[in-house]
């Protein structure tokens, strides 16, 4: 059984992290930028975003409107940085802090899907984009020092 254990996670050693952060990347990408394209008309937002804000995820607080400019400019802006690999830590932490408000405030039910997302999006806030990033390439041309742990 130690032996098998053993081939497995020498197995799983071969999986490089530059990998593993692009298919975060990806999939929190694709994930955001739906939910944000589908929030928009051009580059407006739609009455029926508006409507679903208001009805639907009654945020406290914050008023629908303000709550839809945010909550969809936010979901494309961040998730297209992600995808790029641009100041992808702190697009991740919005979108963590996005996906908090939602399973907090809007659809508790939903925590399977939003722990899928919390994953991949802390993997990102502690890894960063990996190797095929726009980050790693200004880091590596710049005194920048990433922590290697």
């Amino acid at each position: 059984m130690k032996t098998l254990l053993s081939l497995i996670n020498g197995i799983c050693r071969l999986v490089p992290d530059w990998l593993i952060a692009l298919i975060a990347r990806i999939a929190i990408f694709r994930v955001f930028w739906v939910s944000g394209q589908n929030k928009l008309v051009g580059w407006e937002i739609s009455s029926s975003t508006v409507a679903l804000f208001e009805y639907e995820y009654a945020l406290p607080v914050i008023s629908p409107v303000v709550a839809a400019w945010l909550g969809a400019y936010s979901e494309v802006i961040f998730s297209g940085l992600i995808l790029i690999g641009l100041a992808t830590q702190l697009s991740a932490l919005a979108l963590l802090g996005m996906t908090l408000v939602i399973q907090l405030l809007v659809y508790p039910d939903a925590w399977p899907t939003h722990i899928m997302w919390a994953v991949a999006l802390l993997y990102l806030i502690r890894h960063g984009g990996g190797l095929l990033a726009v980050d790693h390439i200004i880091c590596r041309s710049s005194s920048c020092q990433r922590d290697k742990t």
